[in-house]
């Protein structure tokens, strides 16, 4: 490229014997933005960073600039940290990863041959078996945050620019990029508790903005723009998140606005939509009078130096209190009071007075300018408010954002403040996974979008259940392919594709313990067929939709012709239950009456992929609890019948067109009185082979008349349990609990003889 073009200039300053290097590039006249283009979006090709590059100095960041250019900096004097957790080195990664795509579920076998060529299977152990014992994700703290933000307040300025941290590196292939857009801090490292969990599904990069750059509000729009711009047009197919916290929710608000046609997500973390003039002012006015050298005068006033005994001293009682996960408010609200206390001259730096001025006046501009752009906005968006943040936030705005924006889902936060990505309870990869807001192409997909449960998010699920769980001791038994009962999930098949086809419970109350122990016992997942309501995110809902977050995360498939088909395909243990809503809400006295469709509506496409089907029975709802008020009753009583009928509406009909009462079923929630529990039974049949029978089984007759064998074996295993569950000497509570009283807590409960 010639000379005339562009030239490099290079500075080479020292300053208190740290060297710092900078390149950067300036362009001529008209040609400014055509080199650009040249550098950043053709064949341009961005230098490899590691670590062993800069073996000859003590590296402490590798930022990339705006520019599409590198900024080095270094210091020998920055304090070094010998943890491998708490290391400091971040570097830009290549967008594209060679990491495999996630399976659709844990792998239970692998096929290797061996040297004669024979296929020897290899038993993977079930990462699940151990669920019990799983801990929480190790994330990092408030502590962590202030430690790492005090290398970006020292990082000598310099214009805004992206990095992304090492442990980010693990995303698997064809993962979106995630852009962070950081809120008044600027430091770009408000994701640092979940680096860990989301690098592992997106490609992050965060947004730096030195403590001293004072980049306009409009500019920092455009550089976001810039990159926004360069990689869609690397990967047209991908989408791009941005993700903003309080400023950097407007900012990701202006980028949409301005970029309608390219595909983004947007996450708003608190978007501040109006500044609290009765905080702002005297705030402002305040700033005003204070003298320029807060820094100095905090040290000299308090004696709080870092590197002092007594910052030490607090920070050790910091990381103490980290590392023995003191829960419960009281706890954390002291840790991160030590956090903060130690790390207190690293707060007056990176807010200076000169640049909480800014800052302020940064927030006024971006949130006009975002107010006049809102209507423009065509991207999906997921916004997190926080019940306790009254500054930045005005609720009225956001019901409006909600309103005006497309597809707009809002998340509250009830229990947390100001900054919730860096407060306890806060798992943003959780909240992702059940709004069902991740996806790798044009629009969410239930099945190749879904990510499997970590083992202590399977956990959670098993503890918030704990109370049905070992209140009703579940009895499972499973058919050998000798026909062969036996109390054990052995009879399962591992392979798929299989589908199981069963009686559903009062509430659907049956998938609470069945769902956790086929997973934790046989490496099984079972991706259920559930209502889209369960789907729904309503604005108006009377009903908390976080109830519902259990079946997202544990792999629940709104329920379709088309997603029994995809997910057989995929060879996935699939579960089915005919008979839906009118089972689970059935009516006084119908319990174990199975509501099936009078025509086959799964058997032929389970014999088009050869599937096994699994017909299943389970009792033992009517030891629970017992229906006072149903549907019938219900309708008797005006304020309860608008109540049905307004969610029969909401909910919609899946069964259009179905004259029976399956297409004319209500919503509502059954009045129960609860009982002293009894004791669950799922008992699964033997599996019904299907595969070399997809020409047999295009005949309507033929589909039927295994259809009804099906139904029939249900309603045996139904009957089955019903009579045998009489001989439990354990059916009850308290036999129950004194046999565990003398046996151990753990122990397994006998049964009936089988």
């Amino acid at each position: 490229m010639s000379n005339s073009i562009y030239f490099f200039l290079l500075i080479v300053s020292f300053q208190n014997g740290n060297t710092k290097v900078f390149i950067s590039a300036h362009y001529l006249g008209s040609l400014f933005g055509i080199v650009c283009q040249i550098l950043t979006i053709s064949k341009y090709k961005r230098p490899k960073l590691s670590l062993q590059s800069f073996s000859q100095m003590e590296t402490t960041t590798v930022l990339r600039s705006t520019f599409g250019l590198y900024a080095f900096s270094s210091s020998s004097n920055l304090r070094q940290r010998t943890s491998a957790a708490k290391h400091r080195l971040t570097s830009v990664k290549s967008v594209t990863s060679t990491t495999p795509h996630p399976s659709r579920g844990v792998g239970r076998r692998r096929k290797n041959n061996d040297e004669n060529g024979a296929t020897v299977a290899n038993v993977v152990e079930n990462p699940y078996s151990k669920v019990e014992a799983a801990l929480p994700d190790l994330r990092k703290s408030l502590s962590d945050f202030l430690e790492e933000a005090r290398d970006f307040v020292g990082d000598g300025g310099g214009p805004p620019r992206w990095f992304s941290q090492l442990e980010c590196g693990a995303q698997a292939r064809g993962s979106p990029l995630l852009l962070f857009l950081p809120g008044i801090d600027g430091t770009g490292l408000g994701l640092i508790r979940h680096h860990k969990k989301l690098g592992a599904i997106f490609d992050i990069w965060c947004l730096h903005i030195p403590v001293s750059d004072r980049t306009p509000v409009k500019e920092l729009v455009k550089l976001i723009e810039k990159t926004v711009k360069s990689e869609h047009y690397r990967f047209p197919n991908r989408p791009i998140y941005l993700v903003g916290e309080s400023i950097g929710a407007c900012l990701a608000l202006d980028v949409a606005a301005r970029n309608p046609d390219i595909d983004l997500s947007l996450i708003l973390v608190n978007p501040a939509t109006h500044v609290n003039n009765f905080i702002s002012q005297p705030l402002s006015g305040m700033l005003n009078v204070l003298p320029d050298g807060i820094p100095t005068l905090l040290e000299d006033i308090f004696g709080v130096k870092q590197g002092d005994p007594l910052t030490g001293m607090l920070d050790a009682l910091s990381n103490e209190f980290s590392s023995q996960r003191m829960g419960g408010g009281g706890g954390g609200m002291l840790r991160d009071l030590l956090a903060v206390s130690a790390n207190l001259p690293t707060l007056s730096r990176m807010f200076p007075k000169d640049t909480l001025l800014w800052k302020l006046e940064m927030l006024k501009s971006a949130i006009a300018s975002v107010n006049s752009h809102i209507y423009s906005v065509r991207a999906g968006t997921l916004i997190l408010l926080s019940g306790r943040n009254q500054w930045l936030l005005n609720e009225e705005d956001i019901d409006r954002y909600s309103r005006t924006l497309p597809k707009c889902i809002v998340r509250k936060l009830d229990d947390n403040g100001q900054f919730p990505l860096l407060e306890d309870g806060v798992d943003l990869a959780n909240i992702i996974k059940c709004t069902c807001f991740y996806r790798r192409g044009k629009a969410h997909d239930h099945i190749s979008d879904y990510l499997m449960p970590t083992t202590y998010e399977l956990k959670q699920q098993i503890d918030n259940d704990r109370l049905l769980v070992d209140g009703t001791s579940p009895v499972m038994l499973s058919t050998l392919e000798d026909g062969t009962i036996v109390r054990s999930l052995e009879g399962l098949p591992l392979e798929g594709p299989v589908l199981y086809v069963g009686y559903h419970m009062l509430l659907g109350l049956d998938l609470v313990p069945m769902v956790s122990q086929i997973l934790k016992e046989r490496n099984i997942h079972l991706r259920g067929l559930a209502h889209p309501m369960f789907f729904k995110n309503l604005k108006d809902s009377i009903v908390d939709t976080k109830m519902f977050d259990k079946y997202k995360i544990m792999g629940g498939v709104p329920v379709s012709n088309f997603s029994i088909y995809k997910l057989l395909r995929e060879k996935a243990h699939v579960l089915l239950y005919p008979g839906g809503v009118r089972e689970a809400l059935h009516r006084k006295g119908e319990e174990y009456q199975l509501f099936w469709p009078e025509q086959s509506e799964f058997v032929r496409v389970a014999s088009k992929f050869g599937a096994k089907i699994v017909p299943f029975g389970v009792v033992g709802v009517d030891n629970v609890c017992e229906i006072v008020l149903d549907s019938n009753d219900q309708r008797k009583i005006p304020i309860l019948k608008d109540l049905v009928e307004w969610a029969t509406k909401e909910a919609g009909n899946i069964r259009e067109g179905d004259e029976s009462e399956l297409g004319n079923q209500d919503i509502y929630i059954p009045g129960v009185v609860p009982k002293i529990p009894g004791r669950f039974y799922y008992y699964f049949g033997k599996p019904i082979e299907t595969a070399g029978k997809e020409k047999e089984l295009k005949d309507k007759e033929k589909a039927q008349e295994l259809y009804l064998q099906v139904k029939s074996e249900v309603e045996q295993c139904v009957a089955y349990l019903k009579v045998k569950r009489e001989s439990d000497p354990y059916r009850h509570l308290l036999p129950r609990m004194l046999y565990q009283a003398s046996h151990g807590w753990s122990s397994e409960i006998p049964t009936f003889d089988l």
